[in-house]
């Protein structure tokens, strides 16, 4: 196997991995993955992912972060998508390192640094940088690489 074939398969598999994150962080607020208490789950509701985005985002007031939270839910969402269908990679990359270093930084003032380096936030961020920084024909031989003639 080539290290071009290698690289394709890893952009289709971190495409598909952070979709996956921001799809279950999703789940996670409306209960699909069981109540407030149920193990592995954070908040199982979205009264409970309000309050979360209230104690990230205590210098906002309380009057705005229900706002927050569907307009955070709307735009991971509108990423999840985009980045299973393949569309605009680069631009859908760096937004969602945009939205993942926003999640870190937010939590690391609030919660202090575990609390990212915990849940990997840092490194999904990074990854999703890398992405962006490889773009979409990265490890394809495509039309938009230069072929030689004979």
């Amino acid at each position: 196997m080539t290290n071009e074939r290698i690289l394709q398969m890893s952009k289709i598999a971190l495409r598909f991995c952070l979709s996956a994150a921001f799809m279950s962080a999703i789940g996670d607020r409306f209960g699909w993955w069981g109540g407030y208490g149920a193990k592995n789950v954070a908040w199982g509701d979205w009264t409970h992912f309000l309050q979360y985005v209230a104690q990230l985002n205590a210098f906002l007031p309380k009057a705005l972060i229900p706002t927050v939270g569907a307009v955070e839910t709307v735009i991971e969402f509108a990423l999840a998508i985009a980045l299973l269908s393949g569309f605009y990679q680069r631009i859908v990359a760096w937004a969602s390192a945009a939205l993942l270093l926003s999640f870190a930084l937010s939590m690391s003032f609030a919660l202090g640094i575990l609390a990212p380096l915990g849940y990997s936030v840092f490194t999904a961020a990074a990854a999703a940088l890398l992405m962006g920084a490889l773009g979409p024909q990265a490890g394809w031989r495509g039309a938009s690489q230069p072929t030689q003639r004979c």
